[in-house]
């Protein structure tokens, strides 16, 4: 379809013109590209601004996402001008192939990043807690665990103010984000857990006490 138009064009324009086509249709296929993916790029730029307002996710998670979407349809639209210069097909999949597989590779090396990137999506967008909620981290519901007020959420890690440091004293605890999906998260919302009730005293310790006993002191002689 495109060479027989061409073809019309070349019998049905003036001479001069017909020798500027080969370069005038694949520059002008090339600028419609180029608007295609700049028009693509803002839209979705806007729908990603949308969700972030909705769900509200932070800057650290927005830059990633942006740098993906750029940089998927830079790729894209630069293997589809290559194509209309003229690069062979078969260039270009070797190419594409060749950038798969170390994509793929990078991709399995940084898993525990990745995943830990994609379970803080979770976080934001399911909202299991909130920053100022006090959480505890267990590997059962029966045993404790990780205890603290929630501080920070970022990429990595899940930031606790741990719960029951001494006065002055205060740690916090970086919990990386895939662990909060593996455990139990008992959730202390707007107050902070209550304190764990103090042991009872050991059998030995209440021997002891119940051996020391105040002397008796002597009777007085009213007499004297």
């Amino acid at each position: 379809m495109a060479l027989s138009r061409l073809q019309w064009l070349k019998t049905h324009l003036p001479e001069w013109v017909q020798d500027w086509l080969e370069v005038i249709v694949p520059g002008a296929q090339i600028l419609l590209i180029l608007f295609a993916a700049w028009l693509l790029q803002r839209l979705l730029r806007r729908l990603v601004h949308r969700a972030s307002v909705h769900y509200q996710l932070p800057d650290e998670l927005l830059t990633p996402i942006k740098g993906l979407i750029r940089w998927t349809i830079l790729v894209s639209a630069l293997l589809l001008v290559l194509e209309r210069i003229g690069v062979s097909a078969t260039v270009l999949w070797t190419a594409f192939t060749g950038f798969a597989t170390v994509g793929a590779v990078a991709f399995f090396a940084a898993w525990s990043v990745l995943s830990n990137l994609f379970c803080a999506l979770l976080i934001f967008t399911a909202r299991p807690f909130r920053i100022g909620d006090h959480i505890e981290v267990l590997d059962t519901a029966e045993r404790p665990g990780a205890k603290g007020r929630v501080v920070d959420i970022n990429l990595l890690y899940t930031t606790l103010e741990e719960h029951g440091a001494a006065a002055g004293h205060a740690a916090w605890l970086q919990i990386p984000n895939t662990l909060i999906f593996q455990r139990v998260v008992r959730r202390f919302r707007g107050v902070p857990p209550p304190e764990p009730p103090a042991p009872p005293p050991a059998p030995e310790q209440e021997a002891a006490a119940a051996t020391i006993q105040p002397h008796p002191q002597p009777p007085t002689d009213p007499a004297r």
